[in-house]
């Protein structure tokens, strides 16, 4: 019996230290390329204006780059992630920039799995600040 029970205890042992082990992993990074926008819209001005009213809604610090470019960046607690926003009146992309604390790797292109939580939250907002144009 007592054999048993040790024996369960090393197979619950493997089984959460795998769980635990998948739960904090890397991911492949996510990029939103070329996400269209729904509806007509005349001026790039408006979805310029989406876009920052989304990712201040959800914490990013929204900034021009140039006429067709923002570069938002979010500050979690030690977390930082910076993404280049290319848009136009049709179409915008989220693209990873840099980060810090988020395990990124540049060979294998894999990041802590809360960055992308983080780019489809924000890819999300912005689809709703586009749909009450």
């Amino acid at each position: 019996m007592k054999m048993l029970c040790q024996k369960w205890v090393a197979v619950l042992s493997v089984v959460t230290m795998s769980f635990l082990l998948t739960a904090c992993g890397e991911t492949p990074i996510k990029n939103v390329s070329h996400s269209s926008v729904s509806i007509s819209i005349d001026k790039k001005e408006q979805v310029r204006k989406s876009i920052k009213t989304a990712g201040a809604s959800l914490g990013w610090v929204i900034k021009d780059i140039d006429d067709n470019t923002l570069e938002a960046t979010l500050i979690l607690r030690k977390h930082v992630a910076i993404v280049t926003i290319p848009y136009s009146e049709k179409e915008y992309s989220l693209l990873y920039k840099s980060s810090e604390n988020l395990r990124y790797d540049a060979e294998k292109k894999t990041i802590h799995k809360n960055y992308n939580s983080w780019i489809t939250n924000l890819d999300r907002q912005i689809q709703v600040q586009l749909s009450v144009l």
